[in-house]
């Protein structure tokens, strides 16, 4: 079954039950694939509902850092119940020791030898990852690396 056919099926499954919070999220999640599909009047295939998985995440942790500093703890903890539901379609998270493996192999086969490589191995480690690892902290371990490297 597709990623989208499981989260319909959840869908269905949380409004039999009666779970309000669990049906809200997944009725969000649902729409922001479904406004994507229409805009650019494509089919979304798993690998593209990964990546609006992952944008709704990114998303929302900004909004509980932001909800944090003005106080706003109700609604950073909305924010933190809809990420927890989020990521249960997300792919398990790399290992620190898997990244590493990941962003040694990306190095290698890009062939890159400095900070002036790090577009090239970036582009390969965001294919090699497929959603299951922060780019944000993969891009600061590669530039770590290749800075090393430069010394």
């Amino acid at each position: 079954m597709s990623l989208k056919g499981q989260i319909r099926d959840d869908m269905k499954t949380a409004m039999k039950a009666g779970d309000k919070d669990r049906l809200k999220t997944v009725r969000l999640i649902i729409t922001a694939i479904k406004q994507i599909e229409i805009d650019q009047r494509v089919e979304l295939d798993d690998a593209a509902v990964l990546d609006v998985l992952n944008k709704m995440v990114k998303q929302r942790r900004d909004s509980v850092s932001q909800f944090q500093a003005g106080g706003r703890d109700d609604l950073a903890a909305i924010e933190t119940e809809e990420i927890a539901v989020i990521e249960q379609y997300l792919p398990a998270a790399m290992s620190d020791a898997e990244l590493d493996e990941l962003i040694g192999k990306a190095i290698a086969e890009t062939g890159a030898e400095s900070i002036r490589d790090m577009g090239k191995v970036m582009g390969k480690a965001k294919v090699m990852a497929e959603g299951r690892a922060d780019m944000g902290a993969v891009g600061t371990k590669v530039k770590s690396i290749l800075g090393q490297n430069q010394a």
